[in-house]
């Protein structure tokens, strides 16, 4: 299916709606105007695939016109791009609709422009200023890949393994620089502690070695490393 195959499907849709379509006007690949002073004037980009540079020219359609439609072929089994919630979120923030043709011709509305914007998400807005109020300055390089996140959460573990780390304590001793250590020691995530005795934890090998790794001051905070020290081994 090349783009001009969209291109009748599209038309009619939009002359069911009270539209006269024409097709490259100016740089627009469609344009339609419904009776009106002014007129209503919709532009709709065609594509082989719903992608960034579709976007891009809806966007540059834009001022141009009081709806952008961006349309492409309706992928197999609806798992393309244009299934992806990303993508639609996207062009619901833009006010662009999308239509998806099908093999037989049929045109899929998947977003109106009038859709309304996506509602934030409270609570993962709420844990992102959580763990941002919680990290003790900026341990981690943003855009790094392949190695563990200094989060939060592993900077207040690597304060009870610093606590521990001249022999075993019971949780309440490591308050207050380790508020949660309770919780911290208990689940062992990372396979830094064990219990010798009930109720009171020590440093694993692998603790030593996380110390080791990342070095800490007497406050427990972590100190500046190079990149290379924050490798995976």
């Amino acid at each position: 299916m090349g783009e001009t195959a969209l291109y009748l499907p599209v038309k009619r849709f939009l002359e069911t709606l009270g539209f006269s379509v024409k097709g490259e006007i100016g740089s627009c690949d469609l344009l339609a105007l419904k009776d009106g002073e002014p007129p209503i004037v919709v532009v709709c980009e065609l594509k082989l695939q719903f992608n960034l540079e579709l976007v891009l020219q809806g966007v540059d359609r834009a001022p141009m016109a009081d709806e952008i439609w961006l349309a492409g072929p309706l992928s197999a089994r609806g798992k393309g791009r244009e299934g992806d919630r990303r993508f639609r979120d996207l062009c619901r923030r833009l006010g662009f609709g999308v239509l998806a043709v099908d093999g037989n011709g049929g045109v899929h509305v998947l977003l109106s422009p009038e859709s309304p914007a996506p509602r934030r998400n409270a609570k993962r807005r709420s844990r992102l200023v959580a763990e941002h109020r919680r990290r003790r300055g900026d341990p981690a390089t943003g855009g790094a890949t392949r190695q563990p996140i200094m989060t939060a959460y592993r900077q207040e573990a690597l304060r009870c393994a610093l606590a521990l780390e001249n022999g075993p304590k019971r949780p309440k001793d490591l308050r207050p620089a380790c508020p949660n250590a309770q919780k911290i020691l208990h689940r062992n995530v990372y396979g830094w502690f064990s219990s010798p005795a009930r109720g009171t934890y020590e440093l694993t090998p692998a603790g030593f070695e996380a110390l080791k790794r990342w070095p800490q001051e007497g406050d427990g905070a972590p100190n500046e490393a190079p990149a290379s020290a924050l490798q995976e081994p």
